[in-house]
């Protein structure tokens, strides 16, 4: 029982972790790079995968309600976004609402970081033209 409560915890924290870091790791730019990887691998779960275990599937989410079942608490969502916001707030929220939030925030966070990084690469490729020019005028 230890190792599944112990197994909770990381799953809670986890993905937390990870849905904070999709939802916002497009903002510091030494991390952009990870975060287009983080977006597409969600995405390619929730579409992807999801064409196979139902659309909106997330690996995370499958493994820490198998551990909370082991733990004799059956899942009471079928939103892993749902069930953190339940959790951490004294609030309940519709089904339909956190999925469309849900959705909303990964298109938005996906746009954010494929167009920081298309700017990003240009500008480092303009910045090595410039040099490359400069340096060619002398």
């Amino acid at each position: 029982m230890v190792l599944l409560r112990a197994l909770d915890v990381f799953f809670f924290v986890f993905h937390t972790a990870w849905i904070v870091f999709v939802l916002a790791g497009w903002i510091h730019p030494r991390m952009r790079r990870w975060h287009l990887a983080a977006v597409f691998l969600t995405a390619f779960s929730w579409v992807g995968l999801g064409y196979w275990y139902g659309w909106g599937y997330c690996p995370c989410t499958d493994w820490h309600w198998q551990v909370r079942e082991a733990m004799g608490n059956q899942p009471q969502y079928m939103s892993y976004t749902r069930f953190l916001v339940e959790s951490l707030l004294p609030v309940r929220i519709s089904r339909f609402y956190v999925d469309t939030m849900t959705v909303m925030g990964l298109i938005l966070a996906t746009a954010l970081s494929v167009m920081l990084n298309i700017s990003s690469t240009r500008r480092r490729h303009g910045e090595r033209t410039a040099v490359e020019s400069k340096e060619s005028m002398e």
